[in-house]
């Protein structure tokens, strides 16, 4: 092992349960585990600059992780309002006489919302952003294919939640929404 990788390996062993203790009084238990990992992630990454008493540098980091998680988490359940508050609005809409593709706009806004964070993020970058599976990559960070299979798998879930969420009408077979053009 290298000098660096035994300095690491000494820093962490000396301040992994401090950096825990700090995040679980600031955090709780559920979230400090991972607010300790991202710290000394980052603390290896920047190893160069860990100072010769790393523990107050350490607790910063780890403040600014917090941070960063709880905007996260304030950005989650902002976008979570602002799709109750669409398909809320939708439902006091559509009374009686409106287009079909209003009441399949309300049912694709609250499939949308009970869908897992990441199937939402790629949806809204090909469907409301426009971006091309290559350009929604980029922002997502993987690569285009992963992206394009990431995109079709979040499609068939979305349109298992909007079958689940509008059943059928007794006299007719409900039409199929089209959610997001398929790019080959």
């Amino acid at each position: 092992m290298s000098d660096e990788a035994d300095r690491f390996t000494a820093v962490y062993d000396a301040c992994r349960g401090r950096v825990w203790a700090y995040a679980v009084s600031r955090a709780g238990r559920q979230i400090a585990d991972e607010v300790v990992s991202e710290t000394f992630v980052i603390a290896w990454r920047r190893r160069a600059e860990l100072p010769r008493t790393p523990l107050p540098w350490l607790l910063g980091v780890a403040r600014n992780v917090l941070r960063d998680t709880v905007r996260a988490e304030v950005r989650r359940e902002s976008l979570a309002a602002e799709f109750g508050e669409w398909t809320e609005r939708s439902a006091q809409g559509s009374a009686g006489d409106i287009a079909d593709d209003v009441t399949d706009r309300n049912a694709l806004l609250r499939a949308l919302a009970t869908l897992p964070e990441d199937d939402r993020e790629v949806l809204i970058l090909a469907a409301w952003h426009g971006l091309a599976p290559a350009e929604a990559a980029k922002v997502v960070g993987c690569s285009a294919t992963a992206m394009r299979v990431r995109l079709h798998r979040a499609r068939r879930r979305l349109t298992r939640a909007v079958d689940a969420a509008v059943p059928p009408p007794a006299s007719a077979a409900r039409p199929r929404v089209r959610l997001v053009q398929e790019e080959v």
